[in-house]
């Protein structure tokens, strides 16, 4: 790691424990609860060329009660033939939580990109299932300047009946991942993750190819454990294999 730098409530800590891995793994803490009314965070990542990035979290992003909203905004520059890794633990939006979060990622020739989200209805067993204001999560994907993915997630269930047809259709939480790398055969992927998830239970999802080399896959689900574990599988049994980047 070149250069770091952090304010209250953040500290990025290495937790690589294989000092000879070409995959540097670091994880995002915080000293705060969660995000609370009022919050506005800001994260700037840069990864430079040939080298490999895995972020982690710590723990489940709770998003507390609030009057005005909270905000957050994810900048990555991936460097050509670099590595970018984050699946996140789920986010669970308190009862009258309002929460805009803005994810722009650059990439250049040659990279890889693993990135993923998993939000639930809240706190599910303490009766507070989609009582949230709203929760809006806007990620924009960019290959050597053109834009080639636009996720767009907005949950209101004041306005949008979230078990509706087209919507959740009585699931209550949902996970979504973006991978992206040059020759990654798509459609083998494809097959080969639809086969190992037809075998979960009480699961639905969708796999399609994106328009540059990769996949986008959606899951609905009943729990946050559930889903976030099935993304790490997916990742480490079919995506994270054989990745070419070096750290230096």
């Amino acid at each position: 790691m070149k250069s770091s730098f952090f304010t209250q409530p953040f500290k990025v800590a290495n937790i690589t424990e294989d000092k000879n891995s070409p995959l540097l793994k670091l994880m995002l803490m915080s000293a705060s609860p969660g995000i609370l009314d009022g919050d506005d965070y800001e994260i700037k990542i840069d990864v430079t060329g040939n080298s490999s990035l895995q972020l982690q979290t710590q723990s489940y992003q709770r998003l507390f009660n609030m009057k005005n909203g909270a905000s957050q905004k994810t900048e990555v520059q991936v460097a050509a033939g670099g590595s970018f890794f984050y699946l996140p633990h789920p986010s669970v939006p308190h009862e009258a939580s309002s929460f805009f979060s803005k994810n722009t990622i650059w990439l250049q020739s040659g990279c890889t990109l693993l990135w993923g989200e998993v939000i639930t209805c809240g706190r599910k067993q303490s009766g507070e299932s989609f009582l949230f204001s709203k929760f809006h999560t806007l990620t924009e994907i960019y290959v050597s300047g053109k834009l080639v993915i636009r996720e767009n997630v907005l949950i209101q269930p004041s306005v949008t009946n979230v078990h509706a047809l087209g919507q959740l259709e009585g699931y209550t939480h949902q996970a979504t991942m973006i991978f992206l790398k040059e020759l990654s055969q798509p459609k083998y992927l494809i097959a080969a993750i639809a086969e190992f998830l037809s075998e979960k239970k009480e699961i639905e999802f969708g796999i399609t190819a994106t328009p540059v080399d990769g996949i986008i896959l959606r899951l609905l689900g009943f729990k946050a454990e559930q889903l976030f574990d099935v993304l790490q599988s997916v990742a480490n049994t079919f995506l994270l294999q054989n990745h070419p980047a070096h750290v230096r």
